[in-house]
């Protein structure tokens, strides 16, 4: 249905980001969102970043849909599956930048690029919000 969606009509995609540390929110906007069909395994195309979280979306770009049971990330060809050992479906490549559907454990998902944030640690995220906008 994403699919199907995001090619039939004009969207762009927003993120909402809420930081574990202080509760501070942070906002990524992209003004290209394009989810491919199964035939594809639903690669992502996204462009076009603003906002103030950093820009962690460009490197999953290009990237195939993974799940645990359909391993389509980058990182199979050392045998390892992203989604299923983080948990969560996503665009993984090898693995990820931002990990908004993460599982894999209670520190919460991350997001790569904050501007008051250096190691994978500072990056993690109490709350996300992720919202497609019509043009």
């Amino acid at each position: 249905m994403l699919s199907w969606l995001t090619m039939n009509g004009d969207f762009k995609l927003k993120f909402d980001l809420q930081k574990r540390t202080n509760g501070k929110w942070y906002h990524a906007e992209y003004c290209t969102f394009r989810v491919l069909s199964e035939k594809y395994n639903y690669q992502l195309l996204v462009a076009g970043y603003s906002g103030d979280a950093g820009d962690s979306m460009a490197y999953h770009n290009g990237a195939m849909f993974s799940t645990y049971d359909r391993d389509n990330d980058l990182a199979k060809e050392t045998n390892f599956n992203c989604a299923a050992f983080f948990g969560g479906g996503f665009w993984h490549r090898g693995c990820y930048e931002s990990g908004v559907n993460s599982g894999l454990d209670n520190d919460g998902f991350v997001w790569h690029g904050l501007p008051d944030g250096i190691d994978m640690r500072m990056s993690h995220m109490r709350m996300s919000r992720m919202w497609l906008l019509c043009k």
